[in-house]
């Protein structure tokens, strides 16, 4: 059993879902577990260069994460032929323009979602990558929560009999900065820097949708800017341009061809009362699921409850009891860290990986038809996306 080093140009890691997703639980875990394992049992080591702005924040990460090379300069990153994979967790803005200097570099590229703010950007880049030949992939982590994998294997297992609809339920409540401090970036709420929960959120159900209930065929969407003002991270006050939440409904076309509704709310507004920041409630004609990030209950057609509308007397079912815990069959790893070993492997022995910047422009492309769907206060279809 061989063991070969991957050079890995990680940008954009200071910020929070790029330090605790991609390089602390995903990159740092591979490198502590000995690897990849290869599927002729060798391993392959990622060696990341740490590259950003600020020298010492980027310094300081690394010598806390055991990283031996950082830098500030990207060009010289790139020309390195030793590091042969670019990823980006920086900003959406830049992302494009990024993406398409590594591929000129000869690298295989990497990056968090949204891959684009617009359609058009989204689809140049993509059209980019196949193009030069090299691997490339998007992160769509949801699809990896043990919660999601556990409906899906539900559905694999015909336990839903025909599909009939899908609620998620996404979102907590983000101080706005005048009472209690911040904990999203404030640039999540000004358009002008790239913010938007339409933005952030849309491509992560675009891929949850399609993979797992069915094929986005058209959208009907609200969206809203509850909380107009907030204050930074250095306690001023600022306008916020961007929308807090967005209500929407999706028409898709089920696995067996026929129609699913899914009806989604995205709030950074709401205060929680339900399982989890997240919950996917599947409703099927052989039985309903609900899950969260890990944990997923059943209620299946013979165990379904016949509860009495009687408004004047005080309910006596408690119904949260009558749905059954699927049980943790496996031990579920970090999602980001599985995508990240699939796409290693895919780069190292040409493994199958089907979460391409392709999959990545379709949410891209979901989101500027929820949009235009708000614009116009109507229906938008959303047709096959060809690249």
């Amino acid at each position: 059993m061989a063991t070969r080093s991957l050079g890995l140009i990680m940008h954009g890691v200071t910020g929070r879902m790029g330090l605790n997703q991609h390089l602390v639980r995903s990159i740092v875990a591979i490198r502590n577990q000995g690897g990849v394992t290869l599927s002729n049992g060798d391993r392959v080591m990622p060696d990341p260069i740490l590259i950003g702005r600020n020298a010492e924040k980027i310094e300081a990460l690394a010598r806390a994460h055991g990283i031996a090379r950082w830098g500030t300069n990207l060009d010289a990153a790139l020309a390195n032929k030793d590091d042969s994979v670019f990823f980006d967790a920086g900003t959406t803005q830049m992302r494009p323009a990024l993406l398409a200097q590594a591929l000129r570099a000869g690298k295989h590229v990497y990056c968090e979602k949204p891959i684009a703010t617009t359609l058009a950007e989204a689809m140049d880049i993509s059209r980019q990558a196949q193009a030069s030949g090299l691997k490339h992939g998007a992160v769509q982590d949801k699809l990896f929560l043990p919660g999601l994998r556990k409906l899906d294997m539900l559905n694999r297992a015909g336990f839903f009999g025909r599909i009939l609809s899908v609620r998620i339920e996404f979102g907590y409540w983000v101080f706005e900065g005048d009472l209690q401090p911040i904990q999203r970036p404030s640039w999540n709420y000004r358009s002008e820097d790239g913010g938007g929960i339409i933005l952030d959120m849309v491509c992560h159900w675009r891929y949850v949708m399609d993979n797992l209930f069915g094929e986005v065929q058209s959208v009907s969407c609200l969206g809203a800017t509850h909380i107009p003002q907030r204050w930074d991270e250095a306690g001023k006050p600022y306008t916020a341009t961007a929308d807090d939440a967005c209500y929407a409904t999706f028409q898709l076309k089920g696995k067996d061809g026929q129609p699913v509704i899914a009806q989604v709310n995205s709030s950074w507004t709401t205060r929680v009362r339900r399982d989890d920041l997240v919950t996917f409630h599947v409703d099927g004609t052989h039985g309903s699921a609900v899950a969260g990030l890990t944990d997923c209950r059943t209620q299946s057609r013979v165990n379904t409850p016949r509860p009495v509308w009687n408004p004047d007397v005080k309910q006596s079912m408690d119904f949260h009891d009558q749905w059954q815990l699927v049980p943790d069959a496996m031990a579920y790893d970090n999602g980001f860290k599985i995508q990240w070993e699939a796409f290693i492997r895919h780069v190292v022995e040409d493994a199958p990986y089907r979460w391409t910047l392709p999959e990545g422009a379709k949410g891209v492309q979901l989101v500027e038809a929820a949009l235009q769907s708000w614009k116009e206060r109507r229906w938008i279809d959303v047709p096959a996306l060809h690249l």
